[in-house]
């Protein structure tokens, strides 16, 4: 049975293939006029948009939201490919048949019979086909995009020198490291200095979450969630008790706060 209205029957949405026409259709002659006007440039800011929405769901384990956030997400990567087909700039068979070629060639240890130790040599033969792709004219760090956040920046950019053994050797010296700029920090006489002194806490923090195999965006996104909730909280309690949140004393918050801690999380 056809969905009313659509042209499609309903054994037909779980298909790729619907789906393609279906942006085809929006995109082409009395389709969506909001969809006709997008190009790559006006889609950036939904794709980054949809990125954080499904990485919102899995720091919520929200299964049913990251099913429709991947969905969301998706409809990006094939609005770009329909847009730039159009243009004649590559279809969408060029992307499938770019990102299978490679997945392909940077396993070998699974499509060519090659062994390997573990993760992290996985990882290591990763990296090393990469380079060999580029014959080894490519630093270290290209393709790290510049508009990554910045704490993710560096700590990608800390996994790629740490492959070829530009770390500390061990956790201790680099909590050492994190004393002496925090130290620095603390003497930083000039506005100036204190950015360039806390930049170096942050590049530290960043290669002390990387040994400690925390992702630092998820785990300051999952923070600030924690902050939310909890300051939520207070202004909640202080509505409920009458109390003026502007009026408080710092160690009455500090009560309330406790109070959430364990209310909220």
């Amino acid at each position: 049975m056809a969905s009313e209205g659509v042209g499609f029957n309903e054994e037909e949405l779980d298909k790729f293939e619907t789906f393609r026409k279906i942006i085809a259709r929006l995109r082409g002659e009395g389709g969506c006029p909001w969809d006709r006007r997008q190009t790559h440039e006006s889609l950036k800011k939904y794709l980054l948009e949809e990125s954080y929405e499904v990485l919102e769901a899995i720091d919520n384990n929200d299964m049913a939201a990251l099913s429709e956030e991947l969905g969301d997400l998706w409809l990006q990567i094939m609005l770009h490919s329909q847009i730039a087909r159009e243009a004649g700039e590559f279809s969408l068979e060029d992307v499938l048949r770019s990102i299978n070629s490679k997945m392909i060639k940077r396993h070998p240890h699974v499509f060519e019979g090659k062994e390997i130790a573990d993760a992290e040599e996985a990882s290591l033969n990763w990296q090393e086909l990469k380079e060999r792709e580029k014959n080894g004219s490519q630093s270290l760090l290209a393709g790290i995009p510049g508009s990554l956040p910045a704490l993710a920046y560096s700590q990608t950019a800390g996994r790629r020198v740490a492959a070829v053994g530009f770390d500390w050797e061990n956790d201790d010296d680099i909590m050492d490291k994190l004393v002496e700029e925090v130290e620095e920090l603390k003497n930083a006489a000039t506005q100036e200095e204190r950015n360039h002194e806390f930049g170096d806490v942050l590049l530290v923090l960043a290669s002390v979450a990387r040994r400690m195999d925390v992702d630092l965006e998820s785990a300051l996104r999952l923070a600030n969630a924690r902050f939310t909730r909890r300051f939520q909280y207070i202004e909640q309690v202080c509505r409920q008790r009458g109390l003026n949140l502007r009026g408080m004393k710092l160690s009455e918050m500090d009560v309330i706060w406790d109070e959430a801690k364990k209310e909220v999380g």
